[in-house]
This record gives structure tokens, sequence and C-alpha cells, in this order.
């Protein structure tokens, strides 16, 4: 589990030699240690924006804050993604054991989810500063890479989880791979305007609903794991802790897809079904987002309890950004389909409390990048020779 959070024993700061001449030996950066669980930041930055456009007020220059938000997730994208290409090219051994690792392999889900996000954002937000033919363009690109990656990894982690993997506990991270297909669900719906009418249009709405259904049957069979884990085992490790906001994604995603089924819907497919959307929407939401607060109210006590015992940052922390930012953009949706500001009122909240995670994170992810602590092995080391103990008779 250490991959996951800040090293155990964190690089000690570049030794200076002692004897004359002697080179100051530098902290090491490499990306041997570059996991998938990276491309969670880019996904976290991404939300940012995405639900930010689509808040129900009205606050001047939001949304071209939020357009900036999304370039810079798309920078953080190609950089990540040309990173993770040299990591499997010079550190295939490496890459080979994070998917032997049932710690680090539920993470390859974050790649999928990533190409996602940015790809919809650009349609949602990116379109002001890049246009809409641009942006739609990007958006088919990392839609459909996004989603065959996202469909790949719901069946081969499992089976590595089930043929490879030793396993001691359920966890939440188990939820990422089977999440991705849900996210390609909720912005599958953007691209359906764009499609000529008739069987193009409801081929890919109804694929997208056939990915709903999914991630959510293969949800309702981890989720009842990872609360029996808790129940039974106990908290998780401090590290840990953040990443029971996981559990938010699938719950705010389907929320989010839901409502745009039902915005999509109309014109699209016969009449029945359009409003038999536009009721699903709401029927399944409201209780949906009800037991997304629940959990996000003991995830929060589980989290404030782990700070009290020294749970320091680790690349855990951007658990607080995409599914916090899932139930915003969920809350909108059905603050636009029933009309009540109380879903106003809780998306505005929710959106406050996510563009704060994502600042705690982001500046902690920066500052590790730039020391080479979130770039070093855990355990690496020191630089400095170890003393050594002479052996008397």
């Amino acid at each position: 589990m250490a991959s996951l959070a800040t090293p155990r024993s964190a690089p000690r700061p570049a030794s200076r030699a002692t004897t004359p001449g002697a080179r100051t030996v530098l902290p090491v950066r490499s990306v041997r240690h570059l996991g998938p669980n990276w491309y969670a930041s880019v996904m976290g930055t991404a939300i940012v924006a995405s639900a930010g456009a689509a808040l129900p007020v009205d606050v001047p220059g939001l949304r071209t804050a939020c357009a900036a938000v999304w370039a810079l997730s798309l920078v953080m994208l190609l950089v990540l993604l040309g990173a993770r290409a040299v990591h499997w090219a010079r550190h295939r051994d490496q890459a080979r054991a994070h998917l032997l690792d049932p710690a680090v392999a539920p993470f390859y889900g974050c790649l999928s989810m990533a190409l996602l996000a940015v790809g919809g954002g650009a349609v949602i937000v990116g379109r002001d500063w890049i246009g809409l033919p641009a942006a739609l363009g990007l958006d088919a690109v990392l839609f459909t890479a996004g989603t065959l990656v996202g469909l790949a990894a719901a069946v081969v982690v499992p089976y590595l989880m089930v043929v490879h993997h030793r396993i001691e506990g359920a966890s939440p991270v188990w939820l990422l791979p089977v999440v991705a297909p849900m996210v390609s669900a909720a912005l599958g719906p953007l691209l359906v305007p764009h499609l000529p009418a008739g069987q193009a249009q409801q081929t890919l709405l109804i694929a997208c609903y056939a990915m709903f259904g999914i991630s959510l049957l293969a949800t309702l069979v981890m989720l009842p794991l990872v609360f029996g884990r808790l129940v039974t085992g106990g908290p998780l490790p401090l590290a840990l802790t953040p990443t029971l906001f996981l559990v938010l994604g699938p719950l705010g995603q389907s929320t989010t897809a839901a409502n745009k089924f039902a915005d999509a819907a109309p014109g699209v497919l016969p009449e029945p079904y359009a409003h038999g959307f536009a009721a699903f929407a709401v029927l399944y939401g409201v209780p949906v987002m009800g037991f997304a607060l629940l959990w996000l109210a003991l995830a929060a006590a589980m989290v404030l309890r782990a700070r009290r015992r020294g749970m320091g940052f680790a690349m855990t922390f951007w658990a607080f950004t995409f599914p916090v930012g899932t139930c915003v953009t969920g809350a909108e949706g059905l603050a636009q389909h029933t009309g009540l500001a109380a879903f106003r009122w809780l998306a505005i909240g929710l959106y406050v409390f996510l563009v704060a995670a994502w600042l705690v994170a982001g500046f902690h992810t920066a500052r590790g990048l730039v020391s080479g602590a979130l770039l070093a092995g855990p355990g690496r080391a020191p630089a400095e020779p170890r003393p050594v103990t002479a052996r008397t008779r």
C-alpha cells in the first residue's frame, strides 16, 4: 500500500560532501516510480473546470477561470501521458510490477477517466478557447480512447485480482476500474447532438446506458465488500483513509449520467423512452444523492479521525477532488430537473469544498515534485553512506 501514499522514508535532503572537491549529491528524480495513480490529478483538475462551468449561479469571470483550469488539465494530461510512455519504455519491470500489485493495478482505471474528463471538459468549457469544432474533435478522440481503456480495465483488473493478486482485504480503490464506464456513460451524451440523426445518435445513447448498467451493477457487487472490510477490519491505514471518498465517484457519476440521459433522449429516442429517462433522472438521482451525502459524512468523519492521529499528505488526497466533483455535477442535474433551490445550494457548497481540496492537493503535489519526494521510491536508501559497525571477538 505504500506506493499509493507518501513514501515511508522520504529521501533525505541533498547532502554536501565534507571532503574538498567532492560534488554535491542532488535528489534523484525519475519516472520509475510514476504510477497510474498520478492520473487522478488530471481527473481532479478537469472536474473543477467542468463542474464550475455548469454551476447554477452567475459569477463574473467564473467561466473564464474554468476554461483556464481546463487548459491546465489538458497540459497535465499530455505531460503525464509522455512521462508514462517513458516509464513503460525504460522501466518495464516496474510497470509489470504495478500491474501485479493489488494496491496499484486498480488505478489503471484513472487513465480512462483522465482521458474522458479532459475530453468532456473540452465540449463543456474548452470550446470557449479552442472553438467548438476543435473541441468536438478532441472529445471524440479522447472519449473513444477513454471508453476503450475503461472497458478493458473493467475486465482486466478484476481478472488480475482473481488470478494473480494476493489480496488481504477489500479497498475503496477496487471501485476505480469499474467506475470508468460510468464516466463514459455520463460524458457520452455530450456528443449525441453532434452525430447524424437516427441510428448514430440512438446507438451512442443506448451504449452509454449499457455502460451505466455495467458500472452500476459492478459497484453494487464491490461496495458491500468495502463496507464489510471497514466494519470487520477497522479503519483504513492513515495514508489510505482519503480513498473512502472514492465511493462517492460511482454515486455522483451515476446521478450525473441519469440526468444527461434525460437531456439527450428527447428527439433521439421514441417518446415513451424519452419521457422515461426524464422520470428516471429524478427517481434514481434523488435517493442516490441522499446516500452519497450519508457516505460523505461518514468518510469526512474518518478523515478527521485520521488527521488527528497524524495523517499527512499523500497522493491519495486527490480522492477528495474527482469523486466530490461528480456529486457537484449530479446535484447540478437534479437542480435543473427538479427546480429545487436545495439542490442548487448543495451544488454550490460541494463545489466550494472541491476547489479547496483541489488547491490543497495541487499545492502539496507541486511541492513534492519540486523536492523530488513524490518521485522517489518507497523506502529509498539515504544518500549518505551508512556507518559501519566493526565486529569484535
